[in-house]
């Protein structure tokens, strides 16, 4: 990943939750975690445009992989990962994305991403969830979410810097995300599980692969979805 302004860390992610060693607790956790995965399936409990999967080997791992769909950021196509910790829901789950992306709240050393803009304190489940999470998640590539961010809370002080430029004139931090935009939709960003923004994933290699298809395959798949074929580009002369 390209480097960045180094920067004190958010109050919210230096206090990731401890290991738990009572057995108790561990187990409310886990059931905890394992319901809130289920109630995704529940209308408006996971976003539009995100698909989520927990690790085959550990529920508290799970992967994510949200398309954008308009804004800056428009046909970007982002892995994440929420890690939950042994005292979830005391403890918010971490959040990294293994898709390099310009943002303010994502750190490009590792991509961090900061919740403490709007989990700042974290409410346990009482008030915050898993799904609030995704939902932020979303929406922190809106407009009206950027408009909103304190320097205070930037992991990517230069993408912050750039924000602000974009009140004034959106072409330079337009030209950032849509170049992210673009990359992420590169062969090597989706098929490569060795390309470089998985390097710094946290944990095993992430649960969401994509496959390149053939014109075959990808023809059955379609006719399967009862998907029109795609029609050839036009030859150039």
């Amino acid at each position: 990943m390209s480097s960045s302004t180094s920067t004190s860390t958010p109050a919210l992610l230096r206090k990731s939750g401890p290991s738990v060693n009572n057995p108790f607790v561990n187990h409310l956790s886990r059931a905890t975690i394992s319901l809130e995965y289920a109630s995704l399936r529940y209308q408006f409990h996971c976003p539009l445009g995100m698909y989520v999967i927990p690790f085959v080997d550990d529920l508290s791992i799970w992967d994510a992989v949200l398309f954008i769909h308009q804004g800056y950021y428009t046909d970007s196509i982002l892995k994440f990962r929420l890690t939950f910790p042994d005292n979830y829901p005391e403890r918010p789950p971490t959040v990294h994305f293994t898709t390099d992306v310009f943002h303010p709240l994502i750190s490009h050393q590792d991509g961090t991403f900061n919740l403490a803009p709007k989990f700042n304190p974290w409410r346990s489940a009482k008030e915050h969830h898993a799904h609030d999470i995704l939902y932020y998640i979303k929406a922190s590539f809106k407009k009206h979410a950027l408009d909103q961010i304190k320097e205070s809370d930037c992991l990517n002080k230069e993408a912050f810097r750039r924000v602000g430029w974009y009140h004034d004139t959106t072409s330079s931090f337009a030209a950032l995300a849509i170049q992210s935009s673009m990359l992420s939709q590169t062969a090597s960003a989706l098929f490569d599980q060795d390309h470089p923004s998985m390097a710094n994933a946290k944990g095993p290699p992430h649960s969401l692969i994509f496959r390149e298809l053939n014109r075959e395959q990808s023809s059955v798949l379609r006719a399967r979805l009862g998907l029109q074929a795609w029609e050839d580009p036009p030859q150039s002369t």
